[in-house]
């Protein structure tokens, strides 16, 4: 079975054992779900621990946990800087043209001349719409391409390719 990420636990957050986690999913309402199971992989390559959420809020820029069984602050110390995954069978179908973090990271990109821009190495919620950071293969700045279709002209999943439109100034 495989595992994607969808935070990481950078802190802890009051004393009723709540956890302040850094998502990197677009599904955090879903994946934070109360009585949803994540898998907690800790810093120290433990085995991981599953977990069942009890409780989720936002706070600024950051999703609050509790799980189920740690309701104090010592319960959830060691927990700092765990990723927390969610298992595959939790994923859902999207409609057309929207893609998972996963599937769009490790994409090449290329122009729809066919020259190779670089790499997806992280992805960026703006709010108006993600941003995609492509890292160039030679050492250059890594490039920022906004997702939005006057730029993003054909994405292909499967063979991880992406094809853009290189518009004036968006490379520089």
């Amino acid at each position: 079975m495989e595992w994607f990420n969808v935070g990481k636990i950078v802190n802890t957050h009051g004393i009723w054992g709540e956890v302040r986690v850094i998502s990197t999913t677009d599904f955090a309402d879903e994946r934070y779900e109360v009585g949803s199971e994540l898998a907690l992989h800790k810093a120290d390559g433990s085995k991981p621990i599953i977990v069942k959420v009890a409780s989720h809020r936002r706070h600024k820029n950051f999703d609050l946990l509790t799980f189920e069984g740690y309701s104090l602050l010592k319960d959830v110390e060691a927990f700092k800087n765990a990723i927390l995954k969610v298992s595959e069978k939790y994923l859902s179908e999207l409609e057309e043209n929207e893609f998972y973090f996963h599937e769009i990271i490790g994409c090449t990109v290329e122009s729809t001349e066919g020259e190779i821009i670089g790499t997806i190495t992280e992805i960026i919620q703006t709010g108006a719409n993600d941003v995609w950071t492509v890292r160039p293969e030679k050492g250059k700045k890594d490039h920022y391409i906004p997702y939005i279709e006057d730029v993003v002209k054909s994405i292909d999943i499967e063979n991880k390719k992406i094809k853009i439109e290189v518009l004036d100034g968006l490379l520089s």
